[in-house]
C-alpha cells in the first residue's frame, strides 16, 4: 500500500518550475501546459506507458498530464509555497518508500538496484497493481504473480548463500 501512495506524489510534480522552452502563439498553448520540461516529461512518460501497455497506459495518460497542469498551476498561482509544499511531500514520499520497503518487505527500494527502473518503470507497476484491484487482465495478472514469487525466491536464495557464506568465514 506505501507505494501505492506515495509514487503518484513522486511522480506529479516533475520540472513545472522550469520557463517555457519554446515560445508558442496563443492558439497552439493548452491551459497549464506550457513546452517546459514537467509537460515534456509527462508528455514522455504518457508515450512510453502507452506503449508498453495500450489500455493502462492510456488511461494513466491523463493522470500523468493532469498531474503536470496542476504542478504548473500551483506554481502560477501560489508560487514559491507551492515550491516548500512540493518539496515536502516529495521528501516524506520517499522516507515513507524507505521506511515501507524496509519495514513491510525487508528491502531496500527499486532506488537502490536500478534508478531507471525505480523513476520510470515502478510508476507504471503501481499503476497495473492498482488495474489489477479492479479485475483488468487476470491473465497479466497470473503471469506476472508467478514471475514476481521466482524472482523473489531467486533474491531469498542469494540472500541465503551470502549468509552461509559469511557464516563460514
Amino acid at each position: 500500500m506505501v507505494p501505492i501512495t506515495t509514487i503518484r506524489p513522486l511522480t506529479s510534480f516533475r520540472a513545472t518550475n522550469t520557463p517555457n522552452l519554446v515560445p508558442l502563439p496563443e492558439y497552439l498553448t493548452i491551459p497549464n501546459l506550457p513546452p517546459n520540461l514537467g509537460t515534456i516529461a509527462a508528455l514522455v512518460y504518457s508515450t512510453f506507458f502507452i506503449l508498453l501497455e495500450p489500455v493502462a497506459g492510456a488511461a494513466y495518460a491523463p493522470l500523468i498530464l493532469g498531474s503536470a497542469a496542476l504542478g504548473d498551476h500551483l506554481i502560477s498561482t501560489y508560487g514559491e509555497v507551492a515550491n516548500y509544499w512540493a518539496t515536502g511531500v516529495h521528501i516524506a514520499c520517499w522516507l515513507m518508500q524507505f521506511v515501507g520497503h524496509g519495514a513491510f518487505e525487508g528491502r531496500a527500494p527499486a532506488l537502490l538496484d536500478n534508478l531507471v527502473q525505480a523513476l520510470l518503470l515502478a510508476p507504471f507497476f503501481v499503476w497495473m497493481e492498482v488495474l489489477f484491484m479492479f479485475g483488468y487482465r487476470p491473465e497479466l495478472k497470473k503471469r506476472l504473480d508467478v514471475q514476481v514469487e521466482r524472482e523473489l525466491a531467486k533474491v531469498q536464495k542469494e540472500k541465503e548463500q551470502k549468509v552461509l557464506a559469511n557464516g563460514n568465514k
